[in-house]
């Protein structure tokens, strides 16, 4: 989502529902959560929960159904469902789609994996932490340099933290300790750079806001240091995904709670499904669908007409696609002009 979203304008559609900045606050409660699991595990529990986390948080099925790709899905869900919208972005959709293909697809016959990797590091830390602080520009009303210290800060040490949970078996003991000490000499800077910042919140709310953002890359850093690789990974994904789905819900709601304006919603009418549900639920089951069971499938497929076998075609392929195509689009989808934007407003 861009920064430059979150602007109060006057919206004009008579919108029922709000995006509230304190449900959305109310999501960094997992920080404090997660904190109380922690103590609890090292005095109480004697380290089993870290011993029975698993090393990396992909390698825990659950984790990748429940955090990541369902928000990734609804959006596509959202974006695809509705022509208007598609014949509005047609030709952005059509211009990254190719670049996709050209660069993640043949570039990967030249371009070495791990190149390819962080490139993809890079842009979800990035995606991740330019949503919560463009949401948070909204409330705090930092000046430019102000805000883009924060975010550059952020994103920064959320790359090598990331880069620390997911790359460690990669790297040798020399690397993981400069990316230790790189991790720490951002987050060191973010703090000194949000207590400089808070100066200029005007606003209580603003200030919890400012430190609810930079709490996001402390925690993390935390339980990345601390080997709590699971928890690291957590804290920012749910703020992000649940911050994701406020905004589809709302936008799902203020679009089809009167008058059902396309054929999934019209059919979950019939159905008596509330609009709540409808995208949450659909976008959940699809993920779990093509997690569990699309390789197979499209092995299956693969071996009955053409006698091979097409590996990780829906878990790196599909979904790989989807996320890079949801990392490009949430930069655009929600700017003022757009007309997603037509339907969301926001409230404290």
């Amino acid at each position: 989502m861009s920064t430059s979203t979150f602007v109060n304008e006057q919206i004009p559609v008579d919108n029922k529902l709000a995006v509230s900045f304190k449900l959305i606050l109310g999501l960094y409660s997992i920080i404090p959560l997660c904190f109380a699991i922690y103590l609890a595990d090292v005095f109480i529990w004697n380290d089993y929960l870290q011993s029975i986390l698993p090393s990396s948080p992909t390698h825990f099925i659950l984790f990748q159904i429940l955090f990541g790709t369902p928000h990734i899905i609804a959006s596509a869900i959202l974006l695809t469902g509705n022509k208007e919208y598609l014949q509005f972005f047609k030709w952005k959709l059509i211009g990254m789609t190719t670049f996709i293909i050209v660069f993640f697809g043949f570039g990967s016959l030249f371009i070495p994996y791990i190149a390819l990797y962080l490139i993809s590091v890079c842009w979800t830390v990035y995606h991740v932490f330019k949503q919560q602080h463009g949401i948070g520009k909204g409330v705090c009303r930092l000046p430019g340099w102000a805000f883009y210290s924060q975010l550059w800060l952020s994103v920064s040490a959320g790359i090598f933290i990331y880069i620390g949970v997911f790359l460690k078996n990669s790297l040798d003991p020399q690397q993981m300790v400069w990316v230790k000490m790189i991790a720490t000499v951002l987050t060191i800077g973010l703090i000194l750079s949000s207590i400089l910042c808070q100066r200029r919140v005007k606003t209580t709310f603003g200030k919890y806001f400012l430190w609810a953002n930079t709490f996001l890359i402390i925690s993390s850093f935390f339980f990345y240091i601390q080997q709590y690789y699971f928890l690291a990974i957590l804290i920012p994904r749910l703020v992000h995904d649940a911050t994701a789905y406020i905004f589809y819900v709302t936008h799902d709601y203020n679009k089809h709670q009167a008058i059902a304006q396309n054929n999934l919603y019209k059919y979950a009418a019939r159905c008596n499904i509330h609009v709540f549900l409808v995208l949450p639920v659909l976008s959940f089951i699809l993920t779990y669908l093509l997690q569990a069971y699309g390789d197979e499938w499209v092995n299956i497929i693969a071996q009955f007409f053409f006698g091979t076998e097409i590996y990780k075609a829906i878990t790196l392929g599909l979904i790989g696609y989807l996320s890079l195509m949801h990392y490009y689009t949430e930069s655009f989808t929600w700017q003022v002009g757009s007309p997603l934007r037509r339907y969301i407003r926001f409230s404290k």
